[in-house]
Formats: structure tokens, sequence, C-alpha cells
């Protein structure tokens, strides 16, 4: 609903809405939402949160090869595996939005973090930019980065995990 006396567009001018549509294309979005006073909207595709299921390829075994008739038969039984090592549980930083990552603060200066860093709750890890705003996105745990999931300038998703952090 366009004003009538200036051409400014409203929330919910079709036009509006039309490029907005035509953004999330463009840029791969999976949802905008905005808002002006007390009017709203938000545009999501239809699948973006649907859960998905992973499905498993069938895999293939070839059998073991018989033993030769009349071969003795193992005289050392086979040694017990050694017990694997316990898993790290990692501490998993994820995006809180959609948009651009930024891995470092101005394209001359070092990354915020790399693998090895040492973080704290107040360390910033990276930027993410949503809408020419850029937010800066804290460790929020204290550790050292074990991986970073993502690289300078990519698009990323709402709950994508940027960093792995072991708390050790």
């Amino acid at each position: 609903m366009a004003d009538a006396k200036s051409d400014t567009p409203r929330p919910f001018d079709v036009n509006v809405v039309e490029t907005l549509l035509k953004l999330m294309s463009a840029h791969d979005l999976a949802e905008v939402d905005l808002a002006e006073g007390d009017k709203r909207i938000r545009l999501r595709k239809a699948d973006a949160f649907a859960p998905r299921a992973a499905v498993a390829a069938p895999v293939a075994y070839a059998p073991a090869p018989a033993p030769p008739a009349g071969a003795p038969a193992a005289s050392q039984p086979a040694a017990p595996q050694s017990p694997a090592a316990p898993v790290k549980s990692l501490i998993e930083i994820k995006s809180p939005m959609v948009g651009t990552y930024y891995a470092k603060p101005k394209p001359d200066k070092p990354d915020y973090v790399s693998v090895g860093s040492k973080v704290t709750p107040k360390t910033v890890v990276c930027q993410l930019e949503a809408m020419k705003l850029f937010n800066e996105i804290t460790a929020d745990c204290n550790g050292t980065v074990a991986e970073v999931c993502v690289k300078n300038g990519d698009a990323v998703e709402f709950n994508q995990v940027l960093f792995r952090i072991d708390p050790a």
C-alpha cells in the first residue's frame, strides 16, 4: 500500500515484496524479516526450515575369502583392539543470523582468530554482515579454536557452525 502523497514505498507494497523475493533468490537467503513501525513482513522459503532426512547410500561389502580346504586354523586369536581414545567434546559457535562471514575486521588486518587461538567469552571471533550492518560475534566460552568451519566471505545460514572450540 504505497502512500498516495509520496513515492516512498511502504513495507507491503507489491513492488517491495517482489524486489525482496528477487534479492532472496539472488543471494540464496532462506528468510527476510523486516519491520517498520507496527508493520512487519517476513518472507521465508517453504523448505528452508524443514527438517532434512539424511539418506545413507548403500555400501556393498565383498565377502571375506574362505580359508583353503585343509588349512590349519589360526594358532593365535586376534589381539583385542585397544579402546578408542575418548572423543573430545568440542563447543560449537553457531551463526546467530543469516549473513556474510568475515574473518577479519578489515581486508588488510589479520583474522580475529585461527586454529590454535585462545578465546574467552568476550573474544570477538568474526563479524557477520546482514543488510549492511556488521555484527561482532563473540566466543561466549573459554578454550582453544580447534576448527574454523567457514571461509572469509562465505554466506552463512542461521545456526550454521562457524567454529569448534576445545574447552580443555
